[in-house]
């Protein structure tokens, strides 16, 4: 049976007006989106452009959600109630979503941002939120495997789809290698086409301190905000295309 992959990005990030920055290139080497709702970045104007254009394309279209701290990116843990994550995370989902549907397509999966996504790791109460509200609308989740996310998704029969990250360090506890240290981004486009290589022959992950662990995923991503994320993604393409892999949404 042949090996399938999607291949996904951030989207709706940018400052600039949507087609006048680089991230129409990113959409044309993708087969899933991961659109800024709202929580750390993107706007109605924003939203309209990205899932128009995915529209256009055949991208799977879902809803980044995330804090509601634009300030800082959505990197920032924030130590919500329960109840008013899930409040944010609900207006977040409906807003794309309604946009989505004007343009002929819909959300078709959630994948938490930042400091969320990092957060509900381990976190089952911000987890628990996330969770719910992939099981509210009926579809799959995004997230790190073998986290608590992934426990909780199973639990609760939500979908789960295993990501991995072509352009971020790992550690060997299987998490990423936080954003403030200086290994925590990968942008050479050699490094990460060795990188996919490696886990679509081995399944293994070399982390930053030197071990080596294994990794199973569904979707691979790369961020848009990544220095040369263009190359970065068209190396992920060669190298799925090499080792004989179809590039497709879940």
């Amino acid at each position: 049976m042949t090996r399938r992959m999607d291949v996904n990005c951030d989207l709706g990030e940018t400052a600039q007006p949507w087609v006048d920055s680089h991230e129409p290139l990113l959409m044309g080497l993708i087969t899933s989106a991961n659109v800024a709702c709202g929580g750390h970045a993107g706007d109605d104007v924003s939203m309209h452009a990205v899932c128009e254009r995915a529209a256009h394309l055949g991208v799977t279209i879902g809803a980044q959600v995330s804090y509601p701290d634009r300030q800082n990116f959505g990197r920032v843990r924030m130590h919500l109630d329960p109840t008013s994550l899930a409040s944010t995370l609900r207006h977040q989902y409906a807003a794309l979503d309604e946009v989505a549907r004007r343009h002929g397509t819909r959300v078709s999966y959630v994948k938490p941002h930042g400091a969320l996504y990092n957060t509900i790791v381990r976190d089952v109460v911000h987890g628990s939120v996330v969770v719910d509200l992939a099981r509210h609308h009926g579809v799959p989740l995004f997230g790190l495997p073998n986290s608590a996310t992934e426990e909780l998704a199973v639990e609760r029969g939500v979908r789960f789809i295993r990501e991995w990250f072509a352009d971020r360090g790992y550690l060997a506890g299987g998490e990423l290698v936080p954003r403030s240290r200086p290994d925590a981004l990968i942008t050479d486009a050699g490094d990460v086409r060795t990188r996919v290589a490696r886990l679509i022959r081995n399944g293994v992950v070399e982390c930053v301190d030197g071990a080596t662990i294994r990794m199973e995923c569904d979707t691979i991503c790369v961020h848009s905000d990544t220095p040369g994320a263009v190359h970065l993604l068209n190396a992920v393409r060669d190298a799925l295309t090499s080792e004989r892999v179809t590039i497709g949404a879940i």
